[in-house]
């Protein structure tokens, strides 16, 4: 029976193979690359919206179940919410280590590093492993959010179905974006912010190729979350006032204040993450459960993604913000009411660093958005309460979450349509440019790029909208070393130069020491006049024979691309001799390659 189970599945699979080499010819001969292209957008929307809403869904259910539960101290909170972070992080790690076998982190910065270095190519167990990690994160109260590893998730389908129909690396690359935007459309149902988040997050550049791919994608991954959970919106809120011109002051204040903020957020979960990077496992997750469980009870809002309260806020009320809390007593104090929020504002970076660095799975995204509308509602307050003219704290709050995404992910479409789009108006289109563009033009000096891309920066892997700029990045000038070059000794004689000078087809000699050193180089011109004078050959040693060389005539392994090619255009040279950082001769780079494999780059790279 076990030989005849065998032989079924051996030949069920094969029947697959057949039917699958049969629709990829039809395919092949019947529709246009083009048209096929735009059919799997749709499709790829279609999952990634589904995989939002069931992630979503899992995860408000998960929290409302949990938060049912209450055993008050004598101070006052909720005792459980000490120990429920701990069970969802002891879960995520089990759950990573057991079945992932290996890192998720934010998920995102793969995503480009996926772009930038592999043709869009992500492992088949992405589509499910960021979802089912972050709902254990998340559902048990850490702090973090599900936006990035949904879009994670989408942009793994894209990739995985573009893989599956033989797309060429171009089109994969384009199904990784769709699938990206259809997670964000789907879990916002904000389809326009979906494709501004691929081209401003994930850099794609908006052409006719691109553009149309993306849009049917978002609006098909919306269209599953609207038919699924209804027509309410993220924040259904209705803009209470106008925004005239004695108001842009107050909002230049707010954006400023936001870039505060945003430096604020990106250095502390920068600085948190690496510090528990430090840490071994065991304690690193004792430490963070702990220290999350502590933030939690006292400060009740930054348990999950703390959308909930958020929405209370914008109806005007902040009695949600102390529920269980031990400060619910002094909530008619409105002062203390401000010293809550800007301590929710200071604990909500902590939060969410300790969630990420103790081995919990989430994303930034949610955390900015919180962090943004609790800083619009406290300027708001906080100039209420100082006497000025009366400002709507909704209204604020609305456009501090712009604001301070616009900070940390460096997206200002992207954050501007999607607070228009979550609220069902564009009243606030004006604040919204206001603050999000002073954010931004404050915080870029600071920080080059978003917190998703700023590390693969660092390291030469990210490619942006500077085709120019991210070619010489990307490329990887190691493969362009050329090494048929033949090398001669510090100890050889001007006899073994002349005996290397018969065997080699180039002009240039290294000269390296007995450990391989690099010492200078011998060029042929340089030595036409003696190698006919036999009577020197054993009387002259070839380190005499050296051409003098500068710094600008050598490049080490771990000097960035962007200043080998300086050297280059700068010194006007031809050749570059390479050694790495302890000195060892590698070979040499020559210009007419460089520019070529440079040319072939960028032509890769290339939309059209």
């Amino acid at each position: 029976m076990r030989w005849s189970g065998n032989n079924d599945s051996q030949m069920m699979k094969n029947r697959f193979k057949d039917y699958y080499k049969r629709f990829i010819v039809w395919r092949m001969r019947h529709i246009s690359d083009r048209g096929f292209l735009l059919a799997l957008s749709v499709l790829v929307g279609l999952l990634s919206g589904l995989a939002a809403v069931l992630l979503k869904t899992l995860v408000h259910l998960t929290n409302r179940w949990l938060l049912q539960f209450n055993i008050p101290t004598f101070l006052g909170g909720n005792l459980l919410v000490l120990v429920y972070p701990a069970i969802g992080i002891l879960l995520t790690i089990m759950f990573v280590r057991y079945v992932v076998k290996g890192n998720i982190g934010h998920g995102l910065p793969s995503v480009l590093l996926s772009l930038s270095r592999k043709n869009g190519v992500l492992p088949v167990r992405n589509m499910y492993s960021s979802m089912v990690a972050s709902t254990l994160t998340v559902a048990f109260g850490g702090s973090v959010g599900l936006e990035a590893p949904i879009a994670s998730t989408g942009s793994a389908i894209g990739s995985n179905v573009g893989r599956f129909f033989r797309m060429c690396a171009h089109d994969v690359k384009l199904l990784l974006g769709c699938g990206a935007a259809g997670a964000i459309a789907g879990i916002f149902k904000a389809p326009i912010a979906g494709v501004l988040f691929v081209i401003e997050v994930f850099m794609f550049d908006m052409t006719a190729t691109s553009i149309l791919p993306l849009m049917l994608s978002a609006i098909s991954a919306s269209t599953v979350a609207y038919f699924l959970m209804g027509n309410e919106l993220q924040f259904a809120f209705t803009v209470v006032g106008t925004s005239g011109l004695s108001q842009i002051p107050y909002y230049v204040v707010l954006g400023v204040f936001c870039a505060l903020v945003s430096l604020y957020f990106l250095r502390v979960t920068d600085r948190v993450e690496s510090w528990f990077a430090r840490l071994r496992q065991t304690p690193r997750a004792v430490v963070g459960a702990v220290a999350l469980g502590v933030m939690i009870f006292f400060f009740p809002p930054l348990f999950g993604e703390g959308y909930a309260f958020l929405t209370e806020l914008l109806n005007g009320s902040d009695s949600l913000l102390f529920e269980h809390s031990v400060f619910a007593p002094l909530h008619d104090n409105k002062w203390v009411v401000l010293g809550f929020l800007l301590a929710l504002i200071l604990f909500k970076a902590v939060a969410t660093a300790t969630t990420i660095g103790c081995g919990g799975v989430g994303g930034t995204f949610g955390p900015s958005l919180i962090v943004g509308g609790l800083s619009g509602y406290f300027v708001c307050m906080l100039s209420n309460q100082l006497g000025l003219p009366e400002q709507s704290t909704a209204n604020f709050a609305l456009v501090g979450m712009a604001a301070v995404m616009t900070g940390v992910m460096h997206a200002p479409f992207m954050a501007i349509f999607l607070i228009a789009e979550i609220t069902g108006g564009y009243a606030l289109m004006v604040p919204l440019l206001v603050a999000s563009s002073v954010t931004y033009l404050c915080v870029s000096p600071f920080e080059k790029h978003s917190i998703y891309a700023r590390k693969l920066a660092e390291q030469g892997n990210l490619l942006t909208h500077d085709k120019d700029t991210s070619a010489w990045q990307l490329m990887d000038l190691r493969k362009l070393i050329e090494t048929n070059f033949v090398v001669v000794r510090e100890g050889d004689k001007l006899r073994d130069l002349v005996e290397a000078i018969k065997y080699s087809r180039r002009n240039v000699f290294p000269v390296l020491s007995d450990d391989d050193r690099f010492m200078g180089v011998i060029l042929l011109d340089d030595v036409r006049h003696i190698i006919f004078q036999p009577e020197c050959y054993d009387t002259t040693d070839v380190v005499e024979l050296m051409h003098p060389l500068s710094e600008g005539d050598i490049v080490r392994l771990s000097d960035p691309p962007s200043e080998v090619v300086n050297k280059f255009r700068v010194g006007n040279r031809y050749n570059l001799i390479v050694v790495d950082d302890d000195g060892y001769y590698q070979g040499f780079l020559s210009r007419a390659n460089t520019f070529s494999a440079y040319r072939r780059f960028v032509s890769s790279l290339s939309e059209e």
